[in-house]
C-alpha cells in the first residue's frame, strides 16, 4: 500500500467517473482541500489527492454514494486510511459509518458542499473566482434557493467540527478554487 497521489488519483477516477460536472467537482475539491492542507501544515498534495478522488463511487452508485469506494480502491492498492478518509465525507449522509475525525477527514467534509456554492458563485461573476469576497459569497450562501442543492447544514457542521468560524472556512476554500480556477473550467 502506498500514500495516494494525485496522479493516481485522476487515474483512478477516470476509471470510474465520466461525467464531466463530476470532474469539475473533484477538481473544486481537490483545490479547497489543498488549501485545508496548506492552513494544518499537512501534506497537499496528499489532500487535494484524496479530494480529487472523494466521489470515485458516486457515478456508479449514486444511492448508495460512499458505501462502495473500499471495493473499487482496495484493489487498487490504496490505503485503508485514506479509503475511511473518503468514507468518512458521507457520514450521517450516506450511510457511511467512518466519523470525520482527523483534520484531513473534517476537511473534507466541510468542503465538499462548499465548494459547490463557490463555484456556482463563480459562474455568475463576469470575473469568475477573481476578488471573490467572503462577504458577497455569505450573501449566496445565506440565499438557500441559490445553489439549492448544497447542504448548508452540512457545511456549518464541518465548520464546527473544525474549530473554524464559516467566514474562515469560506476564505480557505475560496482561496483553494483561486489557486486551481483554470482545472474548474475543463478537467
Amino acid at each position: 500500500m502506498s500514500r495516494l497521489t494525485l496522479d493516481k488519483a485522476k487515474e483512478i477516477l477516470h476509471k470510474h467517473t465520466t461525467e464531466e460536472h463530476l470532474l469539475i467537482h473533484a477538481a473544486a475539491v481537490c483545490a479547497a482541500m489543498g488549501a485545508m492542507a496548506e492552513h494544518f501544515h499537512e501534506d497537499v498534495e496528499h489532500w487535494q489527492a484524496i479530494g480529487y478522488l472523494h466521489d470515485v463511487d458516486f457515478e456508479k452508485f449514486p444511492e448508495e454514494h460512499c458505501q462502495h469506494v473500499r471495493e473499487l480502491l482496495e484493489p487498487e492498492g490504496i490505503d485503508d486510511e485514506d479509503i475511511n478518509t473518503i468514507i468518512s465525507h458521507g457520514y450521517g449522509l450516506t450511510g457511511a459509518t467512518v466519523e470525520p475525525t482527523t483534520d484531513c477527514q473534517k476537511s473534507l467534509f466541510a468542503v465538499d458542499e462548499l465548494t459547490g456554492i463557490v463555484y456556482a458563485y463563480s459562474l455568475m461573476r463576469p470575473e469568475g473566482m477573481k476578488d471573490m469576497s467572503v462577504k458577497s459569497l455569505k450573501k449566496k450562501f445565506k440565499d438557500k434557493r441559490f445553489a439549492a442543492k448544497c447542504n448548508r447544514d452540512v457545511i456549518t457542521k464541518g465548520a464546527e467540527k473544525l474549530g473554524m468560524d464559516l467566514s474562515e472556512l469560506m476564505e480557505l476554500c475560496v482561496k483553494g478554487m483561486q489557486n486551481l480556477e483554470d482545472n474548474l473550467k475543463k478537467n
